[in-house]
């Protein structure tokens, strides 16, 4: 007879010595950067509401728990199957290679403790726990700590390399500090889950479907609209009210391709944060949540507890806000997603924003705007604020600084609360005084250590970033020099033959040892922006092994900013030819490019990147 057994788990009892795998008909891994995000928030606020200051690593055993959902498993030929949670399972993986590789970084003992969550040995068999054959590539490469390139792979490698870079770049092992031990050994015996397993399928797909197609309970969206009809005491002017929110409801999560039941969620958070947020949580055990953590989280009970201060309560107020608020700010995030999926013009920058997955754009987007502002304006405040944030976040991205959602959350709420419902002129006047006093540049930020340009180079945190600047590079090259922009199209991942990073240099320290002192600096020169390009997966791949000699004249063939490494970009180009001139740019061909012409490109590339994410684009944007 079957049998179905909850169990509640830790995530050590979990995984420790287990293993999972997944049907081949089980969707891939689509986790984004903000479920990331969100996971890592929720249990790094969790654990430092728990931990006071000078408690030992044995007090962790008296913390509260966290509670991460239940999974769903079915057992059969010896293996756990998972049917419901590979999501979380996948993403908790992902954060304990993290945890052992800065453990082992750190020779923290705790280290020992991680390495049976991931791989564990079987009678000999050596295996990971998420036993999973075609994602193994990228699980084994960054348990060893070994730079993986995605290009190439299936979604879900594609997509598990691209979360565990945003781990990386949360920088938990840094926002931790000297506590970074009692944090791991809290996740691994106070997170838990409820492991709900059966050995028959039909069971186990009978208790997923239960548990996702039974009725839910009311949305935070739903119960913020019950609290705002309840003073529409006229009982036409309510169903109107009431119909006009669904019809926007309906139209936020059904928006796109792709429904998302949270859309409408998302959005009022960007609009509520944006538009009204004054307070953020201290950053230190204890701290109690402020405006911008409860509109996260609870909005519907901040807005309840805020009424006042929203300008709401009285059935005008709130005719008001049904009739004129909600959907003039709906509209503004419907326009902002749309640019984020589309290359539109006038509105670049909010694309570059999305390709970098920065998670806040949406919220401070929504900050200047005021709900009497024109079409017109929106637009142009929406490609103002957007300009700045580009401007802001390559500067970071050129100097490693952490972009991620927790650590970018204060500035963006200084940011928000700055530029709030703010005129074009002065919100241009606010962006650039910002922009001419950061102590973050493309030079890099000497009393901080960094060294921008100067020291980019590919790994795990850099690579997406290095990517859209080499995309971005080679846009606005052939933009200046008279082509089209194909900056959507260098990125798209979707094409059968999507653009790769191309090294000028083949792997071959050999051939360049004249030129360099030791294969460290040569390697570390191979991977700097300055000897990389974009190319056509297929167009790279064929050249891979080869010498800059016998790649130029293919270079040539390629996009104008490949090409102007090689003599024929050079001929009968008066657009080119103007454009360097017109900024005194050191473009020159090459026939050897050795370690000074990389040097002489670093120069270009700086060059290139101070006029791309120039300050003065803000006052372009408001044309």
């Amino acid at each position: 007879m079957s049998t179905i057994v909850p169990y509640y788990r830790s995530i050590q009892q979990l995984l420790k010595d287990a293993s999972f795998s997944i049907d081949e008909y089980q969707r891939e891994y689509k986790w984004d950067k903000k479920n990331v995000d969100e996971l890592l928030s929720d249990i790094c606020d969790k654990f430092l509401n728990c931990y006071h200051e000078g408690d030992e690593t044995k007090k962790v055993a008296d913390y509260e728990d966290y509670f991460l959902g239940s999974i769903i498993v079915s057992k059969r030929n010896g293996k756990n199957y998972l049917v419901d949670g590979q999501q979380r399972v996948t993403s908790l993986t992902l954060l304990l290679i993290y945890l052992y590789r800065k453990a082992m970084e750190l020779t923290l003992p705790v280290a020992s403790q991680i390495e049976p969550l991931i791989f564990s040995d079987n009678f000999g068999q050596p295996k990971f726990n998420l036993d999973i054959p075609e994602r193994e590539p990228v699980i084994k490469a960054l348990f060893q700590n070994e730079l993986f390139n995605p290009d190439g792979h299936d979604e879900s490698i594609q997509t598990m390399a691209a979360r565990y870079a945003d781990i990386v770049e949360r920088d938990l092992a840094g926002e931790l500090g000297q506590v970074l031990p009692h944090f791991i050994y809290w996740l691994m015996a106070k997170v838990g889950l409820i492991e709900i397993s059966t050995d028959n399928d039909n069971y186990a797909y009978a208790i997923f479907e239960t548990m996702n197609d039974r009725g839910k309970p009311l949305s935070p969206v739903d119960m913020l609209k019950a609290f705002l009809l309840a003073p529409i005491t006229d009982a036409a002017k309510r169903r109107l009210a009431n119909q006009g929110w669904k019809r926007e409801v309906y139209e936020l999560i059904s928006w796109g391709s792709e429904q998302d039941a949270e859309r409408d969620s998302a959005c009022i958070k960007a609009w509520l944060r944006a538009q009204y947020a004054e307070t953020i949580r201290d950053r230190k055990a204890g701290a109690t949540d402020k405006d911008w953590e409860l509109i996260g989280s609870v909005f519907h009970r901040w807005v309840r507890e805020n009424s006042g201060r929203l300008g709401i309560g009285t059935q005008q107020q709130n005719l008001k806000l049904f009739s004129t608020d909600f959907p003039f700010f709906a509209n503004a995030y419907k326009l902002i997603l749309d640019a984020s999926r589309a290359y539109r013009p006038g509105l670049e920058a909010i694309f570059y924003n999305a390709h970098n997955e920065f998670t806040w754009q949406n919220t401070v987007l929504l900050a200047p705007l005021f709900v009497s502002d024109s079409d017109e304006i929106v637009r142009k405040k929406l490609r103002v604020a957007a300009t700045y944030l580009d401007i802001w976040l390559m500067r970071r991205a050129a100097n490693y600084v952490r972009l991620g959602y927790s650590s970018t959350a204060y500035a963006i709420f200084l940011l928000c609360r700055d530029i709030r419902q703010k005129s074009l002129s002065e919100l241009v006047d606010i962006l650039e005084t910002k922009l001419a006093n950061d102590d973050v540049s493309f030079e890099g930020a000497p009393s901080k250590g960094r060294k921008g340009i100067e020291a980019l180079g590919l790994n795990q945190f850099s690579r997406r970033y290095i990517y859209h600047m080499l995309a971005r590079l080679t846009a606005y090259t052939e933009v200046q020099s008279g082509k089209p922009d194909l900056f959507d199209k260098y990125i798209d991942r979707s094409t059968k033959n999507p653009c790769d990073i191309e090294h000028i240099w083949e792997d071959n320290f050999d051939r360049y040892k004249s030129d360099f002192t030791s294969s460290e600096e040569f390697y570390n020169a191979r991977d700097h922006i300055a000897g990389l390009l974009l190319l056509p997966a297929d167009v790279n791949r064929s050249y891979q092994g080869k010498s800059f000699e016998v790649k130029a004249p293919h270079y040539a063939k390629q996009n104008f900013y490949a090409a102007s490494l090689t003599a024929s970009a050079y001929e009968h180009q008066p657009q080119f030819a103007a454009f360097r001139d017109r900024f005194a740019l050191p473009f020159k061909p090459y026939t050897r490019f050795g370690k000074i012409g990389q040097a002489e490109r670093r120069h270009l590339i700086l060059d290139l990147v101070k006029l791309i994410w120039s300050p003065s684009r803000l006052r372009e944007a408001m044309s």
